[in-house]
C-alpha cells in the first residue's frame, strides 16, 4: 500500500541541511520551508523607482520547493498501535515548486516624501520562471491580479514536477505595476535531496 504525501519540509533537520545548498546571493532561513529572495524577514524588499522618480515599486519573492513523496506501509510495528506503520519512500522523492509573491507601490513626490493616495486598487503582474543551469525553462508562473492593494501577497502554485538531483536552478522574477515600472530579481535553487534521503533512511532504521 503506498500514499502519496505532499509537504513544504516534514523533517526540520532536512530542512536545516538544505540552507548550505542555495547559490548565493539569496538564504534560506533555518527551518523554513521556502528561500526568499532578498533575504531576511517578511519586510525585506527590493525596490525599484520610475524614472520621473514619482513611483516606487517594491517587491519580494519566497520560493517553496515543495518535497513531494509516496509513503510506503510497514507492518508489525510494535511501537505502532494498529501494528502498522507509514514510512517515506526515497525512491519516490521529488519537488513539486510554489512561488510566493510580496508587492508594495507607493508614488511621491521627492524621493524621500510619500504622498497619500497609494491606498487604492491597483493592476499587478508576477511573474516567475525556473531555468536549467543551461538556461532551459522548466517552468513558468504569471499572474495579472486587478484590484489589489498598495500592499499584498500571493502564492501561486508552479504546476510543474522537478525530479530530484538534477542540477542547481534559477529563478527569475518580476512584479510589474503597470504605469510604475517592473521590479526584478534572481533566486538560486539545488534540487538535491541526498539530506532527504538520508534522513528517511535514518527513520527507517529506528522503526
Amino acid at each position: 500500500m503506498k500514499r502519496t504525501r505532499i509537504t513544504a519540509f516534514a523533517l526540520a533537520t532536512a530542512a536545516a541541511a538544505l540552507a548550505p545548498a542555495l547559490v548565493q546571493p539569496a538564504t534560506a532561513a533555518e527551518g523554513t520551508a521556502y528561500f526568499q529572495d532578498p533575504a531576511g524577514d517578511e519586510k525585506a524588499m527590493k525596490s525599484m523607482r520610475s524614472g520621473d522618480k514619482k513611483h516606487k515599486v517594491e517587491g519580494q519573492l519566497r520560493f517553496h520547493p515543495g518535497v513531494q513523496y509516496k509513503t510506503v506501509t510497514r507492518r508489525n510495528a510494535p511501537e505502532a498501535p494498529d501494528g502498522e506503520r507509514q514510512f517515506p519512500d526515497p525512491k519516490t522523492l521529488a519537488w513539486q515548486p510554489s512561488y510566493e509573491f510580496a508587492w508594495a507601490v507607493s508614488d511621491t513626490a521627492l524621493v524621500k516624501k510619500v504622498l497619500p493616495g497609494n491606498k487604492g486598487e491597483h493592476p499587478i503582474v508576477v511573474h516567475a520562471v525556473l531555468r536549467t543551469a543551461d538556461g532551459a525553462k522548466v517552468g513558468e508562473v504569471r499572474r495579472e491580479l486587478t484590484g489589489k492593494p498598495a500592499t499584498g501577497r500571493e502564492k501561486v502554485a508552479g504546476g510543474k514536477r522537478i525530479a530530484c538531483d538534477t542540477g542547481k536552478y534559477t529563478v527569475e522574477w518580476s512584479v510589474t505595476r503597470s504605469g510604475y515600472g517592473t521590479l526584478t530579481g534572481t533566486l538560486g535553487w539545488d534540487s538535491s535531496c541526498e539530506q532527504y534521503r538520508t534522513a528517511f533512511a535514518s527513520d527507517h532504521a529506528k522503526g
